[in-house]
């Protein structure tokens, strides 16, 4: 388990107060120590990531789980934006969202998400995929992480 000793620290990206109460369940309930962090739209979760007020403090996420269709700045956008930052890109996106369309799906890999994920309909498959979705990126894998947060790899 090579993350296992670290807080997995996940930037959910989401405007649906539903689906972030659905999420937030799922991720208390199981084995993945987690501190969900939550912005509404994309333009929130750029000022998330590059530390701007208020989020001075915010740690750099392991993860960010990203819906597609959001207000002010959609997932597509705030994708293509971190995969584009070499301080940003190596944080995994995991698409979350409900749309299944295929252009979404080849435009999401194309933009260099880490895993595309369809938001079940069934409350049980939703609470599923997210536990998946978690003990694979706090268990399974190993994350990049560097000790001191946002670090840049040039040490600018």
């Amino acid at each position: 388990m090579p993350n296992s000793s670290a807080v997995l620290q996940v930037l959910l990206v989401e405007d649906d107060l539903g689906d972030v109460a659905l999420i937030e369940n799922a991720f208390s309930e199981h084995d993945v120590p987690t501190t969900l962090h939550h912005v509404p739209d994309g333009a929130a979760a750029l000022v998330f990531l590059q530390q701007q007020a208020p989020y001075t403090e915010a740690p750099r996420p392991d993860l960010i789980l990203l819906d597609l269709n959001m207000p002010r700045l959609d997932g597509r956008q705030v994708l293509t934006t971190i995969k584009a930052d070499e301080q940003l890109k190596t944080i995994p996106v995991v698409v979350f969202t409900t749309s299944a369309t295929p252009a979404d799906i080849l435009t999401s890999y194309g933009a260099h998400a880490n895993a595309y994920v369809t938001k079940p309909i069934d409350l049980d498959d939703f609470d599923r995929a997210l536990t998946q979705i978690r003990k694979f990126y706090g268990h399974t894998v190993t994350l990049p992480r560097t000790p001191g947060g946002f670090e840049r790899p040039d040490g600018a």
